[in-house]
């Protein structure tokens, strides 16, 4: 892994952190109980607001039952928690649980944890630029969201635009400084608020254009029927800051890039402001861009030979993309050079579901695949290796975690060597691609389960996570959609 190595200090923190983070991540504490816990169903008639507080009772019955006079109650706490560490064990993805084990989250693993559930499932989501900070550290947080949803029945599907609030720190039980609460520390009930556009047909995919102007909100939607709708939702937005004020749910879009087929694939150019690549699943790939008059579409791309299933600008320059493909490469193209690639990988003998472009170490890409795998290249490489007949590039590393297909996979937004991935198996990964494999060696094995030396947290808890996204301006902070709701989340070591 090339680019900045973390300290000796950094990494004895990390192994600590570590130990503690894959042992209590969500899911990951295994408890007897009367009976095992049903999965998880989606309510289609909650409505949205609905954070979900899995320890709500719990501070609940504390409050009821502990008397300040009683001086024997500390004592039998006590012995009561020493009983339940007792019958705590390890858990991993894949291991069996016995009659009568649940999962449980150990708070101490997270800085912060909020669920929420929503009406309909949302396949995709973005995070929305907002105008309170840069490097937001202090507690509670605030952060904005748009999604799309899939419903029942197509036109019950809708955008949401939401701002979620008072996003406190976690609190748990055995904080040795519980007792000296500063202000960010101070619980209160998170605040959801939202505005919502109709949408005929479910949205397969949602991204956001950067913009140098923070009030300007242009969201692109794919939708399932076959088409791409592009719409100025900065009015919505700035209703969720204005109380009292009513925008309307029928809301047309500003243009609609039509397609054969539907699609996944789609980003803005964080470089050329207004500059929108969509891909489908008859390998096509259309290059719009933003005019006065509205968006063009000047371009179009068909040289994989299935469908295109991600793409991604470069960060650095201006002009070129990549492609992931269910034929198993990824493309390098250079609008300057015409609708054929520069650079072709075959990267995988499956589907390549989902790629990620390095912001901070721009010869980097991160793939995700059907097979659960994903791997990390180094386009320097790429590049010399497409210039020789049946040579494949070798990844800069790869790793066969997850046991269903990975489906999103990002770069941290402030560590240019963390990522994070997400599977079907439910399963959130965070690695550290910056540890060698002597760091944290009595992490190798759990159980019995060897445990790479990169990973360095597994979030658990939803079911079918279909995406994962860093909070650019609220560091270490992720956001994630399942057919269970949303997840926002920092961990200790994110």
């Amino acid at each position: 892994m090339a680019g900045k190595k973390r300290s000796q200090t950094e990494h004895a923190a990390d192994a600590a952190a570590k130990a503690r983070a894959i042992e209590n991540a969500e899911g990951q504490a295994v408890k007897p109980s009367a009976a095992p816990s049903d999965a998880m169903d989606v309510d289609h008639d909650v409505e949205m607001g609905e954070f979900e507080d899995p320890f709500e009772d719990e501070y609940e019955e504390d409050e009821e039952v502990v008397d300040g006079d009683d001086e024997n109650m500390d004592y039998v706490d006590e012995d009561e928690d020493e009983a339940a560490d007792d019958n705590v064990r390890v858990y991993l993805p894949g291991q069996p649980l016995a009659e009568g084990e649940e999962l449980e989250v150990d708070n101490s693993a997270y800085e912060m944890l909020h669920r929420l559930n929503v009406k309909w499932p949302c396949l995709s989501f973005d995070i929305l630029r907002d105008q309170l900070g840069l490097e937001r550290t202090k507690f509670p947080h605030t952060t904005y969201l748009v999604a799309g949803s899939q419903a029942d029945q197509a036109d019950k599907n809708e955008l949401f635009i939401m701002k979620m609030s008072q996003l406190c720190k976690t609190k748990y039980d055995d904080d040795e400084d519980s007792g000296n609460e500063s202000d960010d520390d101070i619980e209160e009930d998170p605040i959801l608020e939202h505005r919502s556009v109709r949408v005929r047909g479910g949205i397969n995919r949602v991204r956001v254009m950067p913009s140098a102007n923070p009030a300007t909100q242009i969201v692109a939607a794919w939708n399932e029927m076959g088409h791409v709708d592009v719409y100025d939702l900065s009015q919505h937005v700035r209703a969720l800051d204005t109380p009292g004020v009513v925008v309307s749910a029928d809301h047309a879009p500003l243009h609609k890039i039509s397609h054969k087929d539907e699609g996944f694939a789609m980003d803005w150019s964080s470089k050329v402001e207004g500059q929108l690549l969509t891909g489908d699943c008859s390998k096509m790939i259309k290059l719009s861009v933003a005019s006065p008059t509205g968006f063009n579409t000047t371009m179009a791309f068909a040289a994989h030979k299935k469908s295109v299933e991600d793409l991604q600008w470069s960060p650095s320059e201006a002009t070129v993309f990549a492609s992931s493909s269910a034929d198993g490469t990824v493309k390098i193209f250079d609008t300057r050079m015409g609708s054929k690639p520069g650079i072709s990988a075959t990267v995988a003998d499956c589907d390549v579901n989902v790629i990620s472009w390095n912001r901070l170490t721009p010869f980097l890409l991160a793939s995700g695949h059907d097979d659960g795998s994903f791997a990390v290249w180094d386009l320097r490489e790429f590049a010399r290796a497409s210039n020789k007949a049946n040579v494949r590039c070798a990844p800069a590393a790869q790793f066969a975690w997850h046991r269903a297909p990975v489906t999103s996979i990002e770069w941290h937004t402030h560590e240019e060597s963390m990522l994070a991935v997400a599977g079907d198996d439910n399963q959130v990964t965070l690695w550290d691609l910056s540890t060698e494999k002597d760091d944290a060696a009595d992490a190798k094995d759990l159980d019995g389960q060897a445990v790479p030396p990169q990973l360095l947290f597994i979030h658990m808890g939803q079911e079918y996570v279909k995406e994962v996204h860093w909070h650019q301006q609220i560091p270490g902070c992720l956001v994630t959609t399942a057919a269970s709701g949303f997840n926002v989340f920092k961990t200790i070591n994110s």
